[in-house]
């Protein structure tokens, strides 16, 4: 089997630990059943844990996965191609946590069968530590992700056709759980209550259902909208401490009227062209200039939304396998 998943970035700004956006950069994971043993091949990014064994985050989603349709195959075989930055806030893990539980429930006897869409979600939602990336990851498109009693649930809106996601990729990765640490047990309750209002507005800017609600009133200016719907208070300032250049770009990019945020749990920063109107090749240059005058070395990348999500493809063995 093969599984193609996306990167994802979550949060979005406000929407912290709720909204996420898949995007069109991509893992691959190929999956085989041997005669016995475990054999990694790993190209790309992460390419140094070939030799993580059982410990590799995608073979221990098979192992969960395969305990969880009560099956282990008599040896597995494993090659994984990455594109998705580690360790920047690009849902790395939740991706081969997706590839991984899907390419077990593949290539297990009637696994779509025991281990249905919804409880294939909530498992690789459970390996993960939270819903969000892993609701993008296999849904595509936006998502909104939540939790009742501890269980995972999602539903996946389909974001607006001119929506431009556009990455920059920190020069070096920063830990989600030191990102989290950073993090006050409470916050003050204005700031949640604006952090609650700036994600509905979000949803519904980039879904494409923002209108002006009086008679008679002005279209309101898009940018000046996202920027607001993008706005914070819950996360990214307290990250500042963990992330500062990425603080610094953030501010800079907002300041020249572009929407930014941090992606996930940082360091990369992502922008979201092409909702709020205006011309996106002035924004993208303007973007541009600013990353390049920081002196860092942030890496630019222009994306689309990946409105799928994860895929399964069966293959055929090649010869000798």
């Amino acid at each position: 089997m093969r599984v193609r998943v996306p990167a994802t970035s979550a949060n979005l700004g406000p929407g912290f630990d709720a909204l996420a956006l898949a995007l069109t950069l991509y893992d691959e994971v190929e999956a085989w059943v041997t005669g016995s043993g475990l054999s990694i091949e790993i190209s790309g990014e992460g390419a140094h844990l070939s030799e993580a064994g059982e410990d590799h985050l995608v073979v221990r989603a098979m192992r969960a996965a395969f305990a969880a349709v009560g099956w282990q195959p008599p040896g597995v075989g494993l090659r994984c191609v990455n594109s998705i930055p580690h360790g920047r806030g690009l849902g790395s893990s939740a991706a081969a946590i997706v590839g991984g539980v899907l390419a077990a429930r593949a290539l297990a006897p009637h696994g779509d069968a025991k281990l249905p869409g919804e409880a294939a979600f909530e498992l690789a939602a459970d390996l993960e530590g939270h819903p969000d990336n892993v609701a993008a990851c296999v849904a595509g498109g936006l998502t909104i992700a939540w939790t009742v009693e501890g269980q995972p649930r999602m539903t996946r809106l389909e974001p607006l056709a001119s929506l431009t996601p556009v990455i920059c990729v920190a020069p070096g990765p920063v830990r989600t759980d030191v990102a989290r640490a950073v993090l006050p047990d409470k916050v003050p309750h204005r700031d949640a209550a604006a952090n609650a209002g700036r994600s509905a507005l979000l949803v519904a800017v980039l879904t494409g259902q923002s209108r002006p609600a009086l008679a008679g009133a002005a279209p309101a200016d898009g940018v000046g909208v996202l920027l607001d719907a993008t706005r914070d208070r819950l996360h990214q300032d307290y990250r500042a401490v963990a992330m500062p250049q990425t603080h610094a770009l953030v501010e800079q990019l907002r300041a020249a009227g572009i929407p930014a945020v941090v992606s996930g749990a940082g360091p990369s920063v992502l922008a979201l062209l092409g909702a709020g109107g205006g011309s996106d090749r002035h924004h993208l240059d303007s973007l541009g200039s600013i990353v390049r005058e920081t002196g860092n070395a942030w890496h630019i990348s222009s994306l689309d939304v990946e409105r799928q999500g994860a895929r399964v493809l069966r293959l055929k063995p090649p010869p000798g396998r």
